[in-house]
């Protein structure tokens, strides 16, 4: 009843015991009826031992049992190969039950929630890039990655291959007509940052793209607390865009398949109705209030506040459908919600291509994880 009173060499014993025990019923299987005899009758000596409190008994007895694991339950080979693969299975098993059920990262992709989030921005210099430990500091502290291609020979780009890395960086392959020239950088970004595209020609010893590329913030997206509680106007979100038409549309000219993920500001909620006087928000009638909104309307640094933006024109296939002039209301559907980006003038959101359908939402933007400047913390 009182084990904390007992000897130390009885409590080590009734551990090797209970280990015994459990190796044993583990391994059963693979042992002969009197090789599992002899084990037990070992365990039973043992256990003698111990209620007659003879302590040279008690050390011989784990001694014969001790050697018994090694007779009869020999090691398994590699072991610790063994043991840490299972540790990585494991460890692996628990990161994709966080990922789907938990927290979920994601990138931020383009710039239409600047200056609260960044996307990937790429920057031409005319410098070469600083030496390593610069660009190590650089890399781990605002995810900047440095490049400096320059033409080895006459060369014409004939083509740019975009792929991933790791699943979180993109590299484009600059492909000439004598090399190809790997750069840090998406292919968007090097036809409009660096006016890179195919049949360009360069002579020898010309830059062909020079700069860096700030990867853009990643972000740790809580899929939790919309299955408890609902999404909340004025917060950062993340959803699908399956099902919304004219995303589908232009992913499909664009030669993209499948869905993708945006990232916005939760506008409105189903039954508010929305207008936008240039720079200012309204919902059901009064100028937002939520913090988020008061920061972009502010003016203050990058941000501008939000824009009424061109009404749609069928001859370019441009343009918004919604809140596109002061006087122009719109009223979000049940089970829907309104999205707009915190860089409003040049934010793709849903005054272009509509309401966001609420079996859409993955969850709201919860943590900056990496870079960790300049905005690396939680996501207001």
């Amino acid at each position: 009843m009182f084990s904390f009173l007992e000897p130390s060499y009885i409590k080590e014993a009734r551990l090797v015991i209970k280990s015994a025990r459990k190796l044993l019923h583990y391994k059963r299987d693979l042992l002969s009826a009197d090789s599992v005899a002899e084990f037990n009758a070992a365990i039973e000596r043992l256990e003698q031992a111990i209620r007659d409190r003879d302590r040279p008994a008690v050390e011989a007895a784990a001694q014969e049992l001790d050697s018994k694991w090694g007779k009869y339950l020999p090691p398994a080979s590699e072991a610790g190969w063994r043991e840490n693969c299972e540790v990585f299975l494991v460890a692996i098993v628990i990161a994709i039950g966080v990922r789907s059920y938990f927290l979920q990262p994601f990138t931020i992709p383009t710039g239409s929630m600047q200056p609260t989030l960044n996307g990937i921005i790429g920057k031409a210099i005319t410098e070469p890039p600083p030496n390593f430990l610069v660009q190590a500091y650089q890399f781990a502290t605002r995810g900047r990655n440095y490049f400096n291609a320059v033409a080895t020979a006459d060369e014409t780009v004939t083509g740019l291959n975009e792929r991933k890395m790791m699943f979180f960086f993109t590299l484009t392959d600059i492909q000439c007509t004598h090399r190809t020239y790997t750069v840090w950088a998406p292919a968007s970004t090097l036809r409009y940052t660096f006016d890179v595209f195919p049949n360009k020609q360069y002579h020898a010893g010309d830059v062909i793209a020079r700069g860096y590329i700030d990867a853009g913030d990643h972000v740790f997206v809580d899929k939790v607390s919309y299955n408890f509680v609902g999404p909340h106007r004025g917060e950062v979100f993340v959803f699908s865009t399956r099902n919304i038409k004219r995303i589908e549309k232009d992913l499909q000219e664009a030669g993209t398949e499948g869905s993708e993920f945006y990232i916005k500001r939760l506008a409105g909620v189903p039954g508010d109705t929305l207008r936008v006087d240039s720079p200012r928000l309204y919902i059901n009638g009064s100028e937002a209030s939520e913090f988020g909104f008061q920061r972009v309307m502010s003016g203050v640094g990058d941000y501008r506040g939000y824009s009424n933006p061109p009404p749609f024109n069928a001859n370019f296939s441009f343009g918004a459908y919604f809140l596109t002039s002061p006087g122009q209301t719109f009223t979000v559907p049940p089970h829907q919600y309104f999205a707009m980006g915190d860089n409003s003038f040049n934010s793709s959101d849903s005054r272009f291509w509509g309401t966001v359908p609420q079996d859409n939402l993955m969850g709201r933007a919860l943590f900056v994880y990496w870079p960790f400047l300049p905005h690396w913390g939680f996501v207001k």
